[in-house]
């Protein structure tokens, strides 16, 4: 064990104003007094790469169902032989978790069983996939088909003379029943194939590590670089747009897009803009089903419901198109580059391991896409549709006087909205107020300023003692949470004042003035030439990629979101730095290498009028030629000359 430690759950005290905070959440979240020694016999870490802010009381649905699925798939589907899930818990308002691990033991005798249950899946994989895609359709249509109106003064006459039964109360609990049980169904649905997939890349990524010593991460993660992918297909749609607008001369109506109604009127009366509208619905649905944030929050803003978003994207297209600038992703680099990479490695291989190379590349390059796309699917276009219909909900209850504000139900747990709901239902039944208008407005308005206290103080990355070494492989490809990392969070890095370091997530080097964001409602802050600093980003962030040099975020490993959004956008990227977005300020002059995973703040250097890009200094971007670094270290490794012809 490693002699410094991370701070007990139970050696915290919550921000001031935040007493009573666990109340909020229901018992199994938080850390109960009676378990102290097994869960201070834990390492957890804090997930703020999905859930960066405080959760409200009715959020926790995300987490609850998104974690459970998934370890459900990986313990219970498909018995992945070194990975069960992951417990989690809820801490000072945050999500920590803790990967649950298989009993050596166990792990021999799952082989054979993961390989019958995955092997049906990576054989049959379009076929599945294409049911798959009915499936979640189907459900996200039954979500979209629920509505919560206000029961009625009374029940209509042709239910009482059809003999029906049953009221509008019966089928007003059963559809908020309805809304929960639809969503945990699509969260299965989630994980039927995403744990495959990052199957398949572990297992090509450890063949890489072992046959190609000292073979560097991003070289295997160029390897499946380039493919299509759904989830860049909401961008793709705004750029589309953009150039249409500028193909039909329609560029000089997009002045006012926070008026997103007169700037569509404006469009429509146009002489060309009717071939525009058709366009744009044709793109709005299903692909502005795309959220600012990720999915997670009631809070969160999708595209379908702020029109502003996708048009002042639009608008900034248009702009950088007008003046020269490439606005799409270079997708033909990077198809070229993994070509060279691979082909440059496939030289080093005998015959046989060649085979080998060969067939779990193929197969690492057929379902990598489903690794992001289900972030479209599920986080974007199910959960926005979810959000949707849970707002709705709370606003009827706030018309009946259960809380002041629109957003009031999002303080309750789920099965409290249950309670309130059959309050509700029995107060119309029986013709007598509803005792929730007395209750909720003032309990909602307690937890609302707990929630605000909550939000003041950040949380630790992690908790208790971590073990020696992070094995675990999930932690480490998705989190990025390495025992390196975690040796950063401690303040045992032996980096220099100044520095940070984290996960070579994008190749390349670039420099430039920080931005640092902590909400997708900073976004429109970012400047041209920007270094964005975040704690995560988001892959509706894609818009802005074209003004930024480099990515910086504080959570995140090789296949996280943000990395794998950077690869395919070619934006040089360091993932899991810990701190860098509390400790590096706008406007502070950054050196960030995407090769080696640092980033520098370079002194005296801080840009005036909060990053703006300027002082005559130009970023800069360079290529790293993983392949020919590789051969040389092989050379090394195996202490004789590599093939002829393996430099680069």
């Amino acid at each position: 064990m490693t002699e410094k430690s991370f701070p007990s759950p139970y050696d915290q005290a919550p921000a001031v104003g935040a007493e009573g905070w666990k109340d909020l959440y229901a018992y199994n979240l938080v850390f109960q007094e009676n378990r102290r020694e097994v869960e201070e016999g834990k390492f957890w870490f804090c997930d703020s790469q999905h859930w960066p802010t405080v959760t409200k009381p009715f959020e926790t649905i995300g987490f609850e169902f998104a974690v459970s699925c998934l370890g459900q798939y990986n313990t219970r589907h498909l018995l992945i032989p070194p990975a069960n899930g992951i417990e989690f818990r809820i801490h000072n308002g945050y999500v920590f978790m803790s990967p649950v691990g298989v009993p050596e033991a166990e792990i021999a005798p799952r082989v054979p069983e993961f390989m019958a249950r995955a092997g049906h899946y990576f054989q049959n994989w379009e076929t599945l996939l294409e049911q798959w895609q009915g499936k979640i359709r189907g459900t996200i249509d039954e979500l979209g088909a629920l509505s919560f109106e206000a029961l009625p003064d009374q029940v209509d006459i042709n239910d009482v003379t059809s003999g029906k039964g049953t009221g509008p109360n019966n089928d007003l609990l059963a559809r908020y029943d309805e809304l929960i049980a639809l969503t945990y169904r699509a969260w299965q649905y989630h994980f039927e194939f995403l744990n495959l997939g990052y199957v398949a890349y572990l297992d090509f990524f450890s063949f890489c590590k072992e046959v190609f010593p000292g073979i560097p991460d991003q070289a295997v993660a160029k390897m499946v670089q380039g493919v299509d992918m759904e989830l860049f297909r909401p961008d793709d749609e705004l750029k589309k747009l953009a150039k249409l607008a500028i193909e039909l001369g329609l560029t000089g109506l997009f002045g006012d897009t926070e008026n997103p109604e007169a700037t569509l009127a404006g469009l429509a009366a146009a002489s060309a803009g009717s071939e525009w509208i058709v366009a744009w619905n044709e793109a709005k649905d299903p692909w502005f089903n795309f959220t600012v944030g990720n999915g997670f929050y009631a809070h969160d803003k999708y595209w379908m419901d702020h029109l502003e978003l996708p048009l002042g994207y639009i608008r900034d297209y248009i702009g950088r198109l007008q003046s020269g600038q490439t606005i799409d992703r270079p997708v033909a680099e990077l198809v070229a580059e993994r070509d060279r990479i691979t082909e440059e490695y496939s030289e080093l291989l005998s015959p046989e391991q060649l085979a080998a190379f060969e067939g779990k590349l193929g197969l690492a390059r057929q379902v990598y896409p489903y690794v992001e796309n289900h972030n479209f699917y599920i986080e974007h276009w199910t959960m926005g549709v979810f959000w949707r219909k849970a707002r709705e909900l709370s606003a009827m209850l706030q018309q009946q006087g259960f809380w002041a504000d629109a957003d009031g139900m999002f303080f309750l747990r789920r099965d409290e909205v249950r309670e309130a709901l059959f309050d509700y239902v029995t107060g119309w039944a029986v013709g007598a107020p509803a005792i929730g208008p007395d209750y909720w407005p003032g309990e909602v308005e307690r937890r609302r300023a707990i929630v605000d206290a909550l939000q003041q103080q950040r949380p630790q990355p992690a908790l208790n003692t971590p073990p020696a070494v992070i094995t675990e492989p999930f932690t480490l490809m998705l989190w990025g949470i390495t025992s390196d990392q975690i040796k950063n969070w401690l303040g045992d890095s032996d980096a220099p004042e100044g520095e940070f370091r984290g996960m070579a997530a994008s190749s390349g080097v670039a420099e430039g003035p920080a931005r640092v964001i902590s909400s997708s409602d900073q976004l429109s802050e970012v400047r041209e030439g920007d270094i964005l600093v975040a704690p995560v980003t988001a892959p509706s962030w894609g818009p802005i990629f074209g003004k930024i040099r480099a990515t910086v975020t504080d959570i995140g490993g090789m296949m996280s979101h943000a990395a794998i959004v950077c690869r395919e956008y070619g934006m040089p990227a360091v993932t899991g730095t810990g701190t860098a977005s509390a400790q590096i300020t706008t406007g502070q002059w950054l050196r960030v290498d995407g090769n080696n995973g640092t980033v520098t703040i370079v002194p005296d250097h801080v840009v005036e009028g909060h990053g703006a890009a300027g002082h005559g200094v130009e970023g800069h971007r360079h290529d790293l030629t993983l392949a020919g670094d590789a051969a040389i270290q092989l050379e090394d490794a195996l202490d004789g000359p590599v093939l002829e012809g393996s430099h680069a």
